[in-house]
Formats: C-alpha cells, structure tokens, sequence
C-alpha cells in the first residue's frame, strides 16, 4: 500500500511545483520508488542502459587513455585534448552512469541525498570538461589548417593550456550548486541528479543559474565550434578548387567536411535537448510539463561518453590503428594509409 510509505522529507529535498497531477508526489525520491513516474518495465530498461554507458563508456575511454600512455607517437597536441576529452567522459561514465544504473534498478534515489550530489557534480564537471574540449578541438584545428595567425605553431604546451581552461571552466560550472547558487537535486524520473532548472525557490536563484550555463556553458562552446569549423570547411573548399588535379587534396577535402558534420550533429545530439528543455521551463514559469521528459535530455548527455568517442577516437585512423594493436589486432596497412592521409591534410592551409 502506497499509504505504508515514508513521508518524511530530507531537509534538502522537496518543493511543490506546477506538474500535472499525474506526477505529483508527497513522497520523497530519496525514500520511496517512484512508481508514479512509470512501470517496471520502463525502469529497468532505462537501468539496462545506464549499465551499457557504463561498460561501454568506462572501457573506450580506458582504453583510449591506456594506448596514448603505451604508443609515444600518439601524444601530439591534439592527441591530448582527446584524451582530455577521454577523461571527462570517464568520469560521467564511471561515476554517473553507474549511480544512475542502481538508482534506476531500485526505482528511485536509493543512494541518497549526498550520492545525488556527487552524481550531479561529476556529471556536471565531466560534462563541461567535454563540452569545453570539444571547442577546444575545433579552435585547435581552425589554427592548424587555417593559420589565421599566420606562422604561429600550436604546440604541446598550448593544448595542455587549452586542457587547463576546459578544468577551470568546468568547475566554474559545476562548483555553484554547491556553494548555495542553484543546488543538484533528482530530475527525469527522479533516478538521476543534476542542476536545480525546474524549480521556483527564489532561495537558490535558479533561473540565473540556468541562464549561466545556457550562454557560457552551451551558447559559447557551439558558437566557437560553428566559427571554426565553418573557416575551416572554407579553407578546404578553395584549397580543393587550386589543387583540382590532386586527387589526395579532394579526398582530404571530403574527409574533413564529413568529420566536421559528424562532429557538429554530435554536440547538437548531446546537448541540445538538455539546453533547451531547461530553457524553456526556466521561461515559461507556472506551466505544467511531464517530469518525465527530462530523463531523455539527460540521457542523451550521458550517452555522449560513448559516442564522443567513436567520432572524435575511433575516426581517427592512428589511434584506431594503435587500439587494434594493444588489442592484437594490428592493421599496418592501414596505419601507412592513416599517416598519408594526416599528412594531406595538414599541408592543406594557405601558406
């Protein structure tokens, strides 16, 4: 009987706010399964794919940190954004995704209050660490190939710079809800954790953190990405049409304007949903929504720890090649074909 449950609330935890009826609920997510919220069945699938990030994200991105360690020839200066991308993606997959598998297994927040904390600070800071380095990796690849600063090199000790912010940034992200600026409570279907974006306590000045997050966490990392790719796929184009003979500058000319979409669609996957479920609740205040809806935004973020991977990773032909040899699965030929074709594209910028 529902009535046999628990009332009692953490001091914390909980706040009236405009749901439909449906999904209103005296009983803490902390205390109690959220059976309200959706079957059984529903629950344990979602728990069956938080335990597939978890898997899946811990040993690529592992295993990507393991090869650039093990093959000296893998540490270049983009080579350690990715892994820095790698270990952000580690930390929402190890620590995130796993909360995320028992909580969804039991129904609700078994873990407690301060497990929810530390769900939605890794998944926050790992999140922003990616978001950050993948803004990083379009700037990186605007100076290489384009030279807006003309004979300017981007070396070792400018990507570990680069690295550096991504960390500071992140933290000044992901440190406020902490510090009394918003705060990190259950969302979805009360089985995971993040920023406070639903609720009206003026208290913790909500909207502003949203706000925050939405144009310095998300508005910026894609504006930079835009600029940059956008020069670059310029600069591929008028390098093609000069060299219309070479049949390696208009291969090269593909490869790149197929990774750039890749790329782009990636983030767009990753964050949008969240970004803008978020905005549109903080600006349309009093109206009712399914709670529900937000377990797909933020799912969609946390499935970023696998997919980020197989773009900006696996696509890359010299770390794929050294992965299949730490594997036993060495492929020569195609380490030669991945060393031409970096070769190519790099020769591509105007001189």
């Amino acid at each position: 009987m529902r009535s046999s449950y628990p009332t009692e609330l953490p001091e914390d935890f909980w706040i009236p706010i405009p749901l439909d009826t449906n999904n209103m609920t005296a009983f803490s997510p902390f205390l109690v399964p959220q059976d309200h919220l959706g079957s059984t069945g529903i629950f344990y699938c979602m728990s069956a794919f938080m335990f597939f990030l978890f898997v899946a994200g811990t040993g690529i991105n592992v295993l990507t940190i393991a090869c650039t360690v093990q093959y000296k020839k893998l540490r270049s200066h983009l080579n350690y954004i990715l892994v820095n991308l790698a270990v952000a993606n580690l930390l929402v997959a190890a620590i995130g995704s796993f909360t995320c598998f028992v909580c969804f297994a039991f129904k609700y927040m078994v873990l407690g209050p301060l497990a929810c904390k530390i769900e939605g600070f890794t998944a926050t800071l790992g999140g922003m660490v990616s978001l950050w380095s993948l803004a990083v990796v379009a700037v990186e690849r605007w100076l290489v190939i384009c030279k807006p600063l003309g004979q300017f090199s981007f070396r070792s000790h400018h990507a570990i710079m680069g690295c550096a912010v991504t960390w500071v940034f992140a933290l000044a992200a992901a440190l406020p809800p902490l510090l009394g600026w918003s705060r990190y409570i259950p969302e979805g279907m009360q089985c995971s954790c993040g920023p406070d974006w639903y609720t009206t306590d003026n208290k913790y000045n909500n909207e502003s953190y949203v706000m925050f997050l939405f144009c310095f966490c998300f508005a910026v990392p894609f504006g930079t990405m835009v600029f940059c790719y956008s020069n670059l796929l310029y600069t591929m184009k008028m390098a093609a049409q000069a060299q219309a003979d070479s049949i390696s500058t208009q291969k090269a000319e593909r490869e790149v304007t197929r990774m750039v979409v890749i790329m782009v669609l990636g983030f767009l996957v990753c964050w949008m949903p969240y970004a803008s479920f978020a905005m549109w609740v903080v600006n349309h205040r009093g109206s009712t929504f399914d709670l529900r809806l937000a377990t797909l935004p933020s799912c969609l973020s946390k499935a970023s720890t696998v997919y980020n991977p197989v773009i900006y990773i696996l696509l890359n032909k010299q770390f794929r090649s050294c992965m299949m040899k730490m594997i036993g699965m060495s492929d020569s030929d195609e380490e030669s074909t991945s060393t031409q074709s970096t070769t190519e594209i790099s020769k591509v910028g105007p001189a």
